[in-house]
């Protein structure tokens, strides 16, 4: 099993194209500790030849751009994509569905919640049913993602798209509005969990054994951009966990037994962009990768392999 993160920004991308946060300036200014980043999506491949994509983000078409193993061969009409799956609704996710729109077979997974909201914007039309398969996938009910591989989606304590709210919105929902992926090859196991409001001992369990878990990375702080000055609220209550902090996601991993820890997901306004920052070197001490557009996460490896070493204790 290959993973290739396309893409490893929060919403927005990195640098945000109308911010002057102080990692943003770094990005406009070429600062060489900084790299640009877009929006969050991988793509998934057992053989190499039959790729999966989790997520369409609004740069897919500059993403697959960029990885020749996506490139269409032959000649006509091809594309090494077979499907697509959907981890919630919010436009970081599925806007890039309007740039698969050239009467191009695939197949569109998602839960049945994140199909109705699909369905119910007459935009996503342009992905023509009978030429789309549109194929709800339900918690706990593993399935064949792309030659090779099989998922499974489970509840993530989120909430609903940014566009969707109304009133008082619940943070930390578990539900069919925001699920993280197992992928497994039948030895390896990846968990893709971009978005996490809360972790839960459900999730801890999941996440105990897995060859690679890529996490919500998207704030260092609760309240990392109410202190930059782009905004007015907190990680929480955005539906992600902060990274640092007695409750955030490093210490929430604390004990767990995983092969490699990949942040992504990354806001623009987080210091762990810039190279050799506290914040970054923090997280490198604990343990921690930070993704970058490009990078693959090759399982030739597995957890239970005598090279993989696992922290003392565990």
């Amino acid at each position: 099993m290959r993973l290739v993160v396309l893409g490893s920004a929060a919403g927005g991308g990195f640098p945000q194209w109308n911010c002057r946060c102080p990692v943003c300036s770094l990005a406009w200014d070429g600062d060489p500790r900084v790299r640009r980043r877009t929006q969050t999506s991988v793509a998934v491949s057992a053989d190499g030849e039959r790729w999966a994509l989790v997520n369409a983000a609004p740069e897919i078409l500059s993403q697959i751009q960029a990885v020749p193993a996506l490139h269409p061969r032959g000649s006509g009409r091809h594309t090494p994509v077979a499907s697509v799956l959907l981890t919630n609704a919010d436009i970081d996710h599925v806007a890039g569905l309007l740039s698969l729109r050239e009467a191009q077979p695939f197949s569109l997974h998602a839960t049945p919640a994140i199909h109705d909201v699909i369905g119910a914007n007459g935009v996503f039309d342009v992905l023509a049913r009978g030429i789309v398969d549109r194929l709800p996938v339900a918690p706990g009910a593993p399935f064949p993602l792309v030659d090779g591989v099989a998922a499974e989606i489970f509840p993530v304590p989120g909430k609903i798209a940014l566009y969707l709210e109304r009133g008082e919105v619940e943070t930390a929902v578990e539900g069919e509005q925001t699920v993280g992926v197992e992928l497994r090859d039948g030895r390896r196991r990846i968990l893709f969990i971009p978005g996490c409001a809360l972790m839960t001992d459900a999730l801890r369990a999941r996440i105990d054994g897995a060859d690679a878990v890529l996490f919500d990375g998207t704030v260092w702080r609760d309240d990392e951009m109410i202190a930059a000055g782009v905004g007015a609220k907190t990680g929480r209550r955005m539906g992600h966990m902060a990274m640092s902090g007695a409750d955030g996601s490093m210490a929430a991993f604390e004990g767990l037994r995983v092969g490699r820890k990949v942040y992504l997901h990354i806001n623009n306004t987080n210091p762990v962009l810039i190279d050799g920052s506290p914040e970054r070197r923090a997280a490198e001490r604990a343990g921690w990768e930070i993704a970058e557009d490009g990078m693959e996460i090759g399982t030739e490896w597995s957890l239970q392999d005598d090279r993989i070493a696992l922290p003392a204790g565990t």
